[in-house]
């Protein structure tokens, strides 16, 4: 008798997260495309805290001073602050040859003549499934030495860019803490992954792909407090329709101004690319909806953060249509 009690209050356990398991999807759908209604504040836009990715052909040879005249043409009527550009990436074992970027030089010297008030970063980064290993402390050091090379050459700080990160890696956090005494006075940003958007929504993303997808809340406070900036790549959502990615953005937005202190940088990855993994991601994600979805964040904060801004991602996939998006909808919306 006791057995068969037992049986069935079992079998009522798992018919109960059974049916969790299903209503959870349809939950967050919900919730997003609600977190997408509404109107944004008027003063819910850039504060000229904006930043743009820019890609290796500026330390190439690819791109020449004339075309740095161009794009610094279009971003003196932005609010784009700070660029970060593509310098590594680093070899496998930490290294970071200065034959990655050959032409860092030149553009700093062409860029300060256009725009001294923007900032450049450079982006570094690699894969680490496999191909960096972060937790070698010989190829942490290793890096460490590439970032104090290239600040050498005069840029303004370092952006770091490694994927997967896991959601607690601490070799990651020892990394970002040794860089501090490397940039000195200079910049020093990260992109990070999303943010769990809800609960059990990071083991699930996990079991499915083989890595983190999502940080938690708690260990993307302990990035932020290590760093200048943190630039969330909200997009490659994978979420198919627009309302459901607009929200979604809402929803990052939210939770990160609560995690970042106001002292620091908060940036929101904007798509400004049309290569998306899955088919639908070019119709679902958009700047113009990064954009609104950042406004409706920081409306539904309830005042103004200075550090707050777009970070578009990335120069040389970006449209026309993408500029206009983010000029109409986040800097004079």
């Amino acid at each position: 008798m006791i057995a068969r009690t037992r049986a069935r209050r079992g079998l009522r356990f798992l018919a109960m997260v059974a049916a969790l398991l299903i209503a959870l999807p349809g939950v967050a759908v919900a919730t997003l495309t609600l977190q997408f209604t509404g109107t944004p504040a008027s003063w819910a836009k850039t504060t000229g805290h904006d930043a743009l990715w820019l890609g290796h052909a500026w330390v190439d040879g690819r791109r020449t001073e004339k075309d740095v005249r161009k794009l610094a043409e279009r971003l003196r009527k932005t609010g784009v602050r700070d660029v970060y550009l593509h310098s590594g990436p680093f070899d496998s074992d930490g290294a970071l040859p200065a034959a990655n970027h050959p032409k860092a030089a030149d553009f700093l010297k062409w860029w300060r003549a256009e725009l001294p008030e923007v900032r450049v970063s450079a982006w570094l980064g690699q894969k680490v499934d496999g191909v960096l290993d972060l937790d070698d402390p010989a190829s942490r050091q290793r890096v460490l030495d590439g970032a104090r090379a290239i600040m050498a050459l005069g840029f303004d700080g370092v952006h770091y860019n490694f994927e997967p990160i896991g959601d607690g890696d601490t070799d990651f956090l020892d990394l970002l803490a040794k860089t501090r005494a490397v940039v000195g006075d200079g910049l020093l940003s990260t992109s990070t992954p999303q943010i769990e958007p809800f609960p059990l929504t990071r083991p699930v993303a996990r079991a499915v792909i083989g890595h983190d997808k999502y940080w938690s809340p708690d260990y993307f406070r302990q990035v932020a407090s290590l760093t200048d900036q943190v630039a969330i790549m909200t997009y490659d959502s994978y979420l198919p329709f627009p309302a459901m990615y607009g929200g979604y953005v809402v929803r990052q937005g939210t939770l990160a101004l609560d995690l970042v202190p106001e002292q620091k940088t908060l940036l929101i990855g904007a798509p400004a690319y049309h290569d998306h993994d899955v088919g639908w991601g070019d119709e679902a994600e958009s700047v113009k909806d990064a954009a609104r979805g950042a406004r409706l964040a920081l409306t539904a904060y309830g005042r103004q953060r200075e550090r707050f801004g777009l970070a578009l991602y990335v120069d040389f996939a970006a449209t026309e249509e993408d500029w206009d998006e983010y000029r109409e909808f986040w800097f004079k919306p």
